[in-house]
């Protein structure tokens, strides 16, 4: 009797692996507990740094509990360094977990990027060689913090300024393979793709276009500011028009995900935050036909 092969399975994940599409949300920041823990004001959900409330106890988890029974949360944090050489904090991964299910995180997100290494941590999203090489080291490392999370892990692009001489792929192609070899989310900031854009000479559509935008979990958006020559990433101010458009052309591509306002310099009254991500709610319902 002839031997049977069992046909391959093609992984082909729901849009946001299922996840809900939370609308427009804003992070969560000091400068606005009092005003939250108030006023109670109509948000859809709020962004957590993680790192803010590692290591702590008393008063930051007691604010975080209360507004976690009132709003929906995610995580979002600076300090995985899951492109560095260094070998993973494993403690910190399993800190992350039990935060998440603290609060009952929706999901956990970090950058693509490395923040340190030989020990030393320097508090900065650093670029990684876009190389296979590299590419195959930070999959194993992503699979290793799912594995430990007990969920996906969700990345983001960030904005850069220098390149790596070597590089073999562009960082679209690097993080789609990412994302479809080790499984994981994307968080999609559009304002950081801007940026880069800018620095680097491309074409932000041609990022959009090359990457599973089903896997796109969140998008940010947020402000930034034009030197001519180049752009930095500040997160100041009303989110500009550039950065709406390339989002425009994402749900047009298929991109369908809850949206965070970032702004996270100079930060105003939360009134003034608020009115911004009501102006997004009606952008974001605007390019859903609605």
């Amino acid at each position: 009797m002839a031997a049977t092969t069992e046909p391959e399975v093609t992984r082909t994940p729901l849009p946001r692996f299922g996840l809900p599409n939370l609308g427009v949300g804003v992070g969560l920041r000091t400068t606005h507990y009092e005003h939250l823990l108030t006023e109670w004001p109509e948000v859809a959900w709020l962004e957590v740094l993680s790192d803010n409330f590692l290591h702590t106890r008393g008063r930051p988890l007691e604010i975080l509990d209360r507004i976690a029974e009132r709003y929906p949360l995610v995580m979002h944090g600076v300090s995985l360094n899951i492109g560095s050489t260094d070998p993973l904090d494993l403690d910190y991964v399993r800190e992350l977990r039990a935060l998440r299910e603290r609060i009952g995180a929706r999901w956990v997100s970090d950058h693509l990027c490395f923040t340190g290494v030989s020990g030393r941590n320097t508090h900065d999203l650093l670029p990684l060689p876009l190389t296979e090489e590299a590419l195959e080291h930070v999959v194993r490392r992503v699979e290793q913090v799912q594995e430990l999370l007990g969920q996906r892990l969700v990345l983001e692009n960030p904005s850069t300024y220098l390149e790596f001489a070597g590089g073999t792929l562009p960082e679209w192609e690097f993080l789609a393979a990412v994302a479809d070899q080790a499984d994981a989310g994307i968080l999609l900031d559009l304002n950081n793709i801007i940026v880069s854009a800018k620095n680097h000479g491309f074409e932000p559509e041609t990022y959009l276009r090359a990457l599973p935008l089903e896997r796109v979990v969140q998008m940010h958006v947020a402000g930034h500011t034009d030197h001519g020559t180049h752009a930095i990433d500040t997160h100041i101010g009303p989110v500009p028009d550039a950065v709406w458009d390339l989002y425009d052309r994402a749900r047009a591509l298929g991109a369908d995900a809850s949206v965070l306002l970032e702004w996270d310099a100079e930060i105003p009254s939360f009134e003034v935050v608020h009115r911004d991500a009501l102006r997004a709610e009606a952008r974001v319902a605007k390019a859903a036909g609605f």
